[in-house]
């Protein structure tokens, strides 16, 4: 009995393991959409000389990720709003495959894997981060190449 148990661990483990695996999606790509954000203070995605002790601005802009590389469930690549002031992106899809969390220069990512070609994206900044504003802002995204 313990050979078949034994048996039958051997032949299941693997496939478990690959199942696991083919739920990480593969998210190399250039993926955009407007963004709708909620900002106090200004920063080179939402420009202006209004303080983090002004009144917030609602803006929507276009906003951009390219996922450069991916290793698994490790991404990285750059971001913009303008192409001539990209910044770098590290982030980590987690098992499930739904998710991907991570960091840029000064905020941070949530995005909500929603199907190969579409995502919800938002992004927090605190006014900690290098230009000293209060961002919170999401948008839909989706794979253009």
């Amino acid at each position: 009995m313990r050979r078949i148990l034994l048996a039958a661990m051997i032949v299941a483990g693997p496939t478990a393991a690959f199942a696991q695996d083919a739920a990480i999606p593969d998210v190399v790509g250039t993926w955009s959409g407007v963004w709708r954000t909620v900002i106090f203070g200004h920063n080179p995605h939402h420009p202006g000389s209004e303080t983090t002790a002004d009144e917030p601005r609602i803006r929507e802009i276009t906003f951009t990720l390219a996922f450069e590389g991916q290793d698994g469930r490790l991404v990285w690549g750059h971001s913009w709003s303008d192409p001539a002031k990209k910044e770098p992106f590290a982030a980590t899809i987690t098992a499930d495959g739904k998710r991907i969390v991570g960091s840029d220069i000064d905020g941070s990512l949530d995005i909500a894997v929603v199907s190969p070609d579409r995502m919800d994206a938002c992004y927090t900044n605190t006014a900690l981060g290098q230009a000293g504003a209060i961002v919170a802002s999401c948008g839909t995204i989706e794979r253009s190449e």
